[in-house]
């Protein structure tokens, strides 16, 4: 198994991966955060974007579903600043990312920054320190991911 132990290295393996294979381990980041927002629509996006066998027809469905979701999201955002809110809508918008139509060649990398920020909103929230922690999970995902 490889060893990524800083973001150059965490993108240079990510390049190297189909656009598929990004969508599989772009859909391992946002289970890693996928408690810090419960929506039906949101899984389900997650697990067609697992699976590479996945229509392009089911996936345009579930962008949209999940685009809905990251839209309701960042409305509940709104003016109060709730931080909790904020991780919802970043967690929403990973998985939209996750099964866009067209996907591009950095979808991974996109999603792996909304899982962080979704991270670190939840830390502002409780009060936590936003140390690395995220970054080193998808470090450790990849790793494994790509054996």
């Amino acid at each position: 198994m490889i060893t990524i132990s800083n973001d150059n290295e965490f993108r240079i393996e990510l390049n190297k991966l189909s656009v598929s294979q990004q969508r599989a381990v772009a859909a391992l980041f946002v289970e890693n955060v996928l408690s810090l927002y419960e929506d039906d629509r949101i899984k389900r996006a997650v697990k067609l974007a697992e699976n590479p066998a996945t229509a392009e027809d089911e996936l345009q469905m579930a962008h949209k579903m999940a685009k809905a979701a990251s839209v309701e999201s960042y409305t509940r955002c709104g003016a109060d600043g709730d931080w909790r809110d904020q991780a919802g809508h970043f967690v929403a918008k990973a998985a939209a990312t996750c099964v866009a139509p067209g996907a591009k060649e950095n979808l991974a990398w996109d999603v792996a920054m909304y899982c962080r920020m979704a991270r670190t909103c939840t830390n502002i929230a409780r009060d936590e320190s936003s140390e690395s922690g995220e970054n080193e999970a998808q470090y450790q995902l990849l790793s494994e991911f790509v054996g």
